[in-house]
């Protein structure tokens, strides 16, 4: 496994910091997940649940191990910091101020490791004026601009369905995490790493940002909703059963215009380049539109278009991709099996690595279910100190 030998001490909750462990465990990093005692991470309660468990934490948190501690007490937070020489990084997405509140900010943790790497997932970042602020992933869309861009051009804007904001800052503190590992190996260093959830969306804008720097200040983007304001045919139709996307630039043109059996197009002034068909894409819109009626299915017409070479695909529902032969085929539809829920399907592993083409197989963890696992083996702690720890509630178990 790539990340063999690598130990991450876990602070993180909810999605966006789970993401970036979830995929280091993929990899074989060894996660040991704090909980703070009693109820552990808050994404245990979030649905969807079934006989206690969420499905929700079992995605985001397989093959971690769970060390469920009342951080409150002095006695806990003396087991972290014996932890702490132990591992190589440290991840945390607390509220502002947590950490350091309990003596684990990074330079009281470096100073017990100093080759500790550190990572801090936050909405607005540890440092910058609005550091002081919590946030969850629609605050981060709304912030970012993101929630601006989305939704129908004359409606109100919208969220996107799914915990893009969250789940993008996750892979972006995997990918920092795996830069600030090779920089260790060559220089011996550690490092603090302040990851903003607004940032990791802000940085994914185009033109929205750059275009008032080239176009001036008239510029002003604006919901596009179903189809590109600046390109046409760029957009969202309605097809005999459902919906498709089309995308055809400059060099796509040609193929449209062959697909829709209307050649002439591709000469017509008012079509002649994506700004032209741009200002006309109404009558693009209807007359694709209707082309597309002519089939007796949404296969047929992109069918149709991929013939002629123009990019073209269906609008699928998630649940029309648990049978998509690209999904299974891409090993995207994952089946595992909880020790409570049984078979599920999760989203599969994105990164495919010649060096490592297969996958563990682990579980969820139970609340608390490897205390004394990670006590004995890493610290050294015997039965009766592990049994003491229980009696005075420093480490709490629980069976969800």
């Amino acid at each position: 496994m790539i990340l063999d030998g690598i130990r991450v001490l876990d602070f993180t909750q909810y999605l966006a910091g789970p993401s970036a462990t979830r995929l280091m465990a993929e990899m074989g990093a060894e996660i040991i997940k704090i909980e703070q005692a009693p109820g552990g991470d808050p994404g245990r309660l979030l649905p969807l649940i079934r006989d206690g468990r969420s499905g929700f934490f079992v995605q985001q948190n397989r093959g971690k191990q769970s060390l469920c501690l009342d951080l409150k007490g002095d006695a806990a937070c003396a087991i972290i910091r014996e932890l702490v020489p132990k591992v190589d990084i440290v991840i945390e997405n607390f509220g502002p101020g947590v950490m350091e509140k309990r003596g684990f900010d990074y330079p009281r943790l470096k100073a017990l490791n100093p080759r500790l790497i550190m990572a801090s997932v936050s909405a607005f970042g540890r440092k910058s004026t609005l550091s002081h602020k919590t946030g969850y992933d629609w605050i981060a869309q709304a912030f970012s601009g993101l929630m601006h861009m989305t939704g129908p051009r004359d409606g109100s804007p919208h969220p996107v369905g799914i915990g893009v904001c969250d789940s993008n800052a996750g892979v972006h503190g995997f990918a920092a995490l795996g830069y600030a590992l090779y920089h260790r190996a060559q220089t011996g260093e550690g490092q603090y790493l302040d990851l903003s959830m607004v940032d990791a969306m802000f940085h994914m804008h185009e033109y929205n940002v750059h275009g008032r720097s080239v176009a001036g200040p008239s510029f002003d983007p604006k919901r596009m909703g179903a189809h590109h304001e600046m390109i046409a045919p760029f957009g969202v139709f309605k097809g005999p059963t459902g919906y498709f996307v089309i995308a055809v630039l400059q060099l796509q043109w040609a193929g449209m215009c062959q697909a829709l059996g209307r050649p002439e197009l591709e000469r017509d002034s008012r079509f002649v380049d994506g700004g032209s068909r741009a200002k006309h894409q109404d009558l693009l819109i209807e007359m694709i539109e209707a082309w597309a009626a002519t089939f007796s299915n949404n296969d047929a017409v992109l069918a149709a278009l991929e013939a002629a070479r123009v990019p073209a695909g269906p609008v699928l529902s998630p649940l029309d991709t648990l049978e998509h032969e690209y999904f299974l085929d891409r090993g995207m539809v994952r089946t595992v099996t909880d020790p409570i829920l049984g078979e599920i399907q999760i989203p599969g592993f994105p990164f495919k690595f010649s060096a490592q083409p297969d996958l563990p197989e682990f579980d969820a963890p139970l609340l608390g279910e490897h205390n004394a696992a990670v006590l004995s083996r890493l610290l050294g702690y015997d039965a009766e100190r592990i049994a003491k720890l229980e009696r005075e509630q420093v480490i709490i178990s629980a069976r969800v």
